[in-house]
């Protein structure tokens, strides 16, 4: 353990530099050509190869002393947000609108620095780690890389993954088995009326009340038509219909998204968004109205393996001790879940947040920054894990 913290700590400023050129630098997803370029550049210069894999995503394999063992994934996401950064840091984003802030900044920087550490010492594992840079994780660019064949040659036999979490506080880090992040599904509903006069309301039939209904109405999924033990988060976050005060509208449209904590199918009676719909209509039909949807189901929840998250829980314990180690789970989405939906796969959130630097924002906030001193943290876990699971392999 002093080896590889001793390791990390060398490596402390170029770690830092990297997270700052990151940031400074952010593309959307599948965007991320200089991103991908900066990222190539490193891996050869330790004298390795690089692969593409959709579009952006960079892939380069690291054999230990024995590269017959097993193969492990460990994944960084490359892309920013279409933000505008409001953070006033001296590394601000050089790109209109365009930030780093969920923190994949932080992410490919401590992947490449436990990388290089790891480059250097072989002699520690026996196996193979595919190291996965990946786009468009906003958007599900994990499933493209696994559909262009990220899984196989070699064929991957488990996956770790981490997240920087200003949630969390600095120093803490959050694992736990099940599900960790959400599922989660896009909505846009056009709820379709008739058209008329706000002075005679009775010959038209009115997009907005019922609109007003619908959102009231599909509040009590949870509780009602499934069980509270089962967390869901039904949102609206753009309503739009209207061109005049006296005038009621054809059609209204609702946006939105559902989160929900827990593994379910299409056509299961606890599928929220299945739900959703049914008692959208069943609304709409009441005042006389109709509805279409157009509906996305980004992501499934990340479900954290048993036995890979003993690993990672032994590594957490280790690095923080056990009072710093906190079961923790949250309604965000994250397409980390298609790796664990193929093989073993864990899942852990590296706590960032502290009020002295300004570090305690939410993601996707214009403000968002990191603890830089959590940085090392997230590469011991990452170079720790991965060395535990090799050694645990070893022995099965």
């Amino acid at each position: 353990m002093e080896r590889i913290e001793t390791l990390v700590e060398e490596h402390n400023e170029e770690l830092i530099a990297l997270r700052r050129e990151f940031h400074a630098h952010p593309e959307l997803g599948f965007e991320e050509v200089r991103t991908a370029q900066v990222i190539e550049e490193f891996i050869t210069s330790l004298g390795l190869t690089t692969q593409r894999v959709a579009t952006t995503g960079v892939v380069t394999l690291l054999s230990g002393s024995d590269p017959k063992g097993p193969v492990l994934l460990m994944r960084a996401d490359i892309d920013a947000l279409p933000i505008a950064e409001e953070t006033g840091l001296p590394f601000s984003s050089q790109n209109k609108n365009v930030m780093h802030a969920c923190g994949h900044d932080a992410h490919m920087a401590m992947m490449l620095t436990a990388l290089k550490i790891l480059s250097k010492n072989r002699d520690l594992f026996k196996g193979t780690i595919k190291f996965v840079f990946q786009p468009n994780e906003e958007v599900a660019g994990a499933q493209k890389m696994i559909d262009e064949g990220v899984l196989q040659n070699p064929r991957v036999d488990a996956a770790i993954g981490l997240h920087i979490w200003s949630p969390l506080k600095s120093g803490v880090i959050g694992i736990k088995s099940g599900a960790v992040t959400a599922s989660m599904d896009v909505f846009k509903v056009t709820i379709h009326g008739r058209g008329g006069h706000t002075g005679y309301p009775d010959s038209a039939v009115d997009p907005i009340i019922c609109a007003s209904n619908v959102i009231v109405a599909t509040q009590s999924i949870q509780t009602r038509f499934i069980s509270p033990m089962k967390p869901i988060a039904l949102m609206f976050g753009k309503i739009n219909g209207g061109t005049k005060n006296n005038i009621i509208p054809d059609s209204v449209t609702l946006e939105g998204s559902i989160r929900y904590l827990y593994a379910t199918k299409s056509g299961s009676d606890d599928h929220p968004t299945e739900k959703f719909i049914k008692l959208v209509n069943s609304v709409c039909a009441t005042y006389g109205c109709k509805a279409t949807f157009e509906i996305l189901h980004e992501n499934d929840a990340v479900v954290n393996n048993a036995s890979m998250t003993m690993i990672a829980h032994e590594v957490a314990t280790n690095l923080v001790g056990k009072e710093n180690v906190e079961e923790h789970a949250t309604m965000a989405g994250e397409d980390f879940a298609a790796f664990g939906e193929n093989v073993p796969a864990v899942f852990a959130f590296i706590g960032t947040a502290n009020e002295k630097v300004g570090s305690t924002y939410p993601h996707h906030n214009p403000k968002f920054t990191i603890d830089e001193e959590t940085l090392p943290l997230g590469v011991q876990y990452l170079i720790e894990t991965a060395l535990l699971y090799f050694r645990k392999e070893q022995h099965e």
